[in-house]
């Protein structure tokens, strides 16, 4: 591992390093220290937040985040093109630079966030079959007015951190934020059903947090980073049906993983939006987990 102080001020500018397409996969992982004595969890999940408005500026995808409160450090886990610019965009959002920020490999990382997918051969990474995901955070309009913007970013950014945590253990890539969600993609159908299960367990220790999840299976079209097509609409109209604490799939997708142990209910024919027959829909209820 290769350690790095980050120059002060930051050598980095806002927009030197766009991220485009897909080239936000190739850059480098980073993993930093910030000396945070007295700081409460709630003063790191607004910074984070505040981290995650400006990230694209430097080229930065600001992965998750640890507060310790015993020891008073704060942990940023990001991708950036290198150490100066994941420097620059907390300087730029909050002021709190890192004491020290430590590159590191997938391998590191496998050893505190549970084991990265390895693809077993090429037609696993080209094939064009994708499970499609989307959450939603039930009643977030409400919440935001109910407790108001700062309080409600707190909350969305713990939201978001939750899933790009499970992410992380369950081999799935996060296409993009919704607004008051997340869409999500998969390779294969027993990863996208783990990561459904481990989610709504997370979930479950969060009392103001209620989510629900849609998923889908089909051959998505891929356009940059983004993906189009009937399983996308498919997954993202199934979780609109969903109520809160609900994971609901296609008829496919409970298809597959029913032979793969995971268990369904029989299912419900549902008109949704957007296509023209009525699709059969299934509540998951239980599977195998990874962990």
């Amino acid at each position: 591992m290769n350690i790095h102080s980050p120059s002060s001020p930051s050598s980095r500018t806002p927009n030197q390093y766009p991220l485009e397409g897909n080239e936000e996969d190739a850059l480098p992982l980073f993993l930093d220290r910030h000396e945070a004595a007295g700081s409460t969890a709630e003063e790191t999940a607004k910074n984070h937040a505040a981290d995650l408005e400006i990230a694209g500026d430097y080229g930065v995808e600001f992965l998750s985040y640890w507060h310790d409160a015993d020891t008073g450090l704060v942990f940023c886990f990001a991708r950036a093109p290198d150490a100066d610019s994941m420097s620059g965009a907390h300087e730029a959002s909050h002021g709190q630079v890192a004491a020290e920020i430590i590159e590191v490999s997938e391998t590191d990382v496998v050893r505190f966030l549970g084991e990265v997918h390895d693809p077993a051969d090429a037609s696993e990474v080209t094939s064009a079959f994708r499970v499609i995901g989307f959450t939603d955070l039930v009643g977030s309009t409400q919440l935001l007015d109910r407790l108001g913007q700062s309080e409600y970013m707190v909350l969305l950014t713990e939201h978001d951190l939750t899933i790009r945590r499970s992410l992380l253990r369950s081999q799935g890539r996060e296409v993009k934020h919704t607004g008051d969600g997340i869409m999500v993609v998969f390779s294969d159908v027993q990863p996208a059903l783990d990561w459904a299960l481990d989610v709504m367990d997370d979930f479950a220790s969060q009392p103001d947090l209620d989510i629900r999840i849609g998923l889908a299976a089909g051959e998505p079209v891929e356009s940059g980073s983004d993906l189009f097509g009937d399983a996308v609409t498919l997954a993202s109209r199934i979780c609109e049906e969903a109520s809160s604490g609900e994971i609901l799939t296609s008829d496919r997708v409970a298809q597959l993983g029913a032979a793969t142990g995971f268990t369904f209910d029989e299912g419900a024919p549902r008109q949704l939006k957007g296509f023209t027959g009525q699709q059969t829909v299934h509540r998951l209820q239980s599977g195998n987990r990874f962990r």
